[in-house]
């Protein structure tokens, strides 16, 4: 998997086909960050990261930091590995539950969340990172077209996977 545009564009990312998790497709990638459009000197967190595609895109345009939150201890070991390819003093790595980890009170100006299709609790979710969410910062949130639908401010679909977009006033 390459990263698509930006100052890293070509730049492969390890993945393996040994874990559970679903990169963004990058017909979907492409078109999230050209809504998304300059992420310069923005602040974001890649929630559910997995591969940490969605967080090594936007460092390439030009994202201050990104947090990655991960579980998986072996995922978490390539987030690692690949951020060294990419800019690790931008990469902060936390190895924790999604849930306790939007409990804690950094403000950030853009999440991207990728939960495991058919997560229960999106409302809360929802909440929860809306509430980390700096003025005019931006929530995305990509899901299946069969997860549960949630009102957002404004939404896009794309075959199966739809990204939903809330923008903090």
């Amino acid at each position: 998997m390459q990263i698509l545009a930006g100052r890293y564009k070509g730049v492969s990312i390890q993945t393996s086909a040994k874990y559970d998790y679903r990169p963004t497709q990058s017909k979907v990638r492409k078109s999230l960050f050209d809504i998304l459009g300059d992420l310069s000197d923005k602040t974001a967190i890649d929630l559910f990261a997995g591969s940490g595609i969605l967080g090594f895109e936007a460092l390439s345009r030009m994202a201050k930091s990104v947090i990655f939150v991960e579980t998986n201890k072996k995922l978490v070991e390539l987030l690692y590995k690949n951020s060294i390819k990419i800019d690790a003093q931008k990469c902060i790595i936390r190895k924790m539950d999604a849930f306790i980890f939007l409990k804690e009170k950094q403000l950030v100006d853009l999440i991207m969340v990728d939960p495991p299709y058919g997560q229960k609790d999106l409302n809360l979710l929802i909440e929860l990172c809306y509430n980390r969410l700096n003025t005019d910062g931006t929530l995305v949130l990509e899901t299946s077209l069969k997860d549960e639908h949630i009102k957002a401010d404004s939404e896009r679909i794309y075959g199966s996977t739809r990204l939903s977009f809330w923008r903090k006033q």
